[in-house]
């Protein structure tokens, strides 16, 4: 079984992880970076084009 997950870089604090879909708000809701706890949309923390369709795919 293959698991699912987006790619994430805090655009204030670079700090770079990964979460499941699940586990994330929708892209346009705020999200707050576990490390510097930057608050931004989520998308914004997304790495690539790639990460914000599959997030907005489980979404």
């Amino acid at each position: 079984m293959n698991e699912t997950y987006v790619r994430l870089l805090c655009p204030e604090c670079g700090k770079d992880w990964e979460e499941s879909p699940d586990d994330l708000p929708v892209p346009t809701d705020t999200f707050h970076c576990p490390n510097c706890h930057a608050s931004r949309p989520t998308s914004e923390f997304t790495r690539t084009e790639r990460d914000l369709e599959t997030l907005k795919q489980f979404k």
